[in-house]
């Protein structure tokens, strides 16, 4: 049977070099992005592994509620009519925004970087049942340890902080990616984190050099922190990469769950806060009511 993956945010960075290291283990990939350029280009690289490799590009905004949902139907439907089991979803897609946003009237970060990959995956939750065993592998951050915890509304209270909203995002997804771990027990879907550890990517390449993405009080160490930023996406995405390959492929990992992925692609001790169950309820409540299943 073909084993099908899809990797979103996958046409370059961290996400491409996912979807090709999922070729290179045999998978016939979808990658998820925006631009059908650079779709096509992906695509090529992809096929080009091997002769077992093939990839295929789906154009979506996974900023936009409405377009997952859409993509997720359009999935769905066609692993049913096919019959082909949907072995691996990778949710890769990630931003940082130095200035606050907002998307369709919701903070742009918490949509991108948790609301777009927790509806994709609820919308998907029947499908990778049926091509069970199967895994979910969220991309999470070190930037979580600088998030606020608190989750009584999508954003905290203060002012708005480019790398500490993104990395509450994040914590956000990492909790809900644990919380999911423990519901989809005994349903062959297994659901893992990776964390890339860093790469010198799009998202990273400017942002990380604005002092205003952090709190005042780091800002008064930027030289510092700005270092830290440098050596920390200074590697090249293909090493990056490895966590969420790992987290897909891993035969040692077969059967496991709720299980954390490090940048050196073996499993680490998860965030403290993300394993709260109570930060978990508060994060499914504020997912529940800002992304429906069904559009509103």
């Amino acid at each position: 049977m073909k084993r099908t993956a899809v990797v979103t945010a996958g046409t370059a960075g961290i996400g491409l070099h996912t979807a090709l290291g999922l070729a290179a283990a045999g998978f016939s990939v979808t990658v998820v992005g925006r631009d059908s350029e650079r779709g096509a280009r992906a695509v090529d690289r992809i096929d080009a592994v091997g002769p077992a490799a093939s990839a295929r590009f789906v154009a979506a905004d996974l900023a936009s509620l409405d377009e997952v949902r859409v993509l997720a139907d359009r999935i769905a439907s066609e692993h049913a009519a096919s019959a082909d089991a949907l072995t691996v979803l990778v949710n890769n897609v990630g931003a940082m925004f130095p200035e606050r946003r907002e998307l369709d009237g919701v903070e742009a970060s918490f949509v991108v970087n948790h609301l777009s990959p927790y509806l994709l995956t609820e919308l998907l939750l029947p499908t990778l049942t049926a091509g069970a065993p199967s895994r979910i592998v969220n991309v999470t951050s070190g930037a979580v340890g600088v998030a606020k915890r608190v989750f009584d509304g999508v954003e905290p209270p203060g002012d708005y902080y480019g790398f500490h909203w993104y990395g509450r995002a994040k914590l956000a997804n990492l909790a809900y990616t644990l919380d999911l771990a423990k519901r989809l027990e005994g349903t062959g879907v297994s659901v893992l984190a990776a964390d890339p550890g860093g790469a010198a990517t799009e998202m990273t390449n400017g942002t990380l050099t604005d002092p205003k993405i952090v709190s005042p009080a780091l800002r008064l160490l930027w030289p510092l922190v700005r270092r830290k930023f440098e050596r920390s996406t200074s590697g090249p995405a293909s090493v990056a990469a490895k966590p969420s390959i790992s987290a897909a492929t891993d035969s040692a990992l077969a059967g496991r769950t709720g299980v954390v992925v490090g940048a050196q692609a073996s499993p680490v001790a998860p965030f403290r806060a993300a394993t709260d169950p109570r930060l978990a309820k508060a994060v499914r409540r504020l997912s529940e009511h800002y992304a429906p299943l069904s559009a509103p």
